[in-house]
């Protein structure tokens, strides 16, 4: 398969303004974005039409990426770094699960059917965790310096936050599949089921980008 080349023109398909001033973890519920910021120690619930905050929670623990599965909201926080499984209606912590090797390379999260998808840094992985336990079922090398992750349709994304890039591998043959730039530095990333959006860092926003279009033989 050709390498995928970087595509310099890519703007954003939607932009909105982001509540805090240090993003990090970003998610989608079905129905609104979810965001949490590090400086702040709070979690926000954004209206997707126009970024209005919703609801806001107290979380002075998040570091990283943030993901949802069953009726909870996961936020990678605490050193070394943990899963914090929060009530979306208080912030109560329900449970803390640990990610072993406890360290603090585990930057980006998405809870799928198949399990919990991470991303490490320095070296860069990607792997699948299983939900209950977090124990490693695969795991592939990447590029770069992941930051926030999703998956979409059989591709697992991620940002990187050093190349300012979307950077997109085939989960089921490892291969890199997509590279697109970000506006900013970006950090946390999800999916609302069509788009990707992701934190720009520097920007203080959450901007759309397409994904990859399976039906082009990308």
């Amino acid at each position: 398969m050709p390498e995928p080349s970087v595509n310099p023109t890519v703007e954003a398909l939607r932009s909105l303004p982001a509540p805090g001033s240090y993003l990090c973890g970003l998610t989608w519920d079905g129905s609104h974005l979810w965001h949490s910021d590090q400086r702040a120690g709070e979690v926000y619930a954004l209206d997707p039409g126009d970024g209005t905050v919703l609801r806001r929670l107290s979380c002075p623990s998040a570091r990283a990426d943030l993901t949802v599965h069953a009726g909870r909201l996961w936020q990678i926080g605490q050193r070394p770094k943990r899963f914090l499984l929060l009530d979306p209606r208080t912030g109560e912590v329900v449970e803390r699960r640990a990610i072993e090797p406890s360290n603090g390379r585990v930057c980006g999260a998405e809870v799928r059917p198949e399990g919990v998808w991470l991303c490490l840094r320095r070296p860069a992985v990607v792997q699948l965790r299983s939900i209950e336990r977090v124990e490693i079922v695969r795991e592939f090398a990447v590029e770069g310096n992941p930051s926030g992750l999703t998956e979409l349709d059989g591709v697992v994304y991620y940002t990187d936050f050093e190349d300012a890039l979307v950077r997109g591998y085939d989960v089921a043959t490892g291969e890199r599949v997509f590279v697109q730039p970000a506006t900013g530095s970006p950090t946390g990333l999800t999916t609302d089921g069509v788009d990707l959006w992701y934190c720009d860092f520097p920007g203080r926003s959450l901007r759309a980008i397409a994904p990859l279009d399976r039906g082009a033989g990308s």
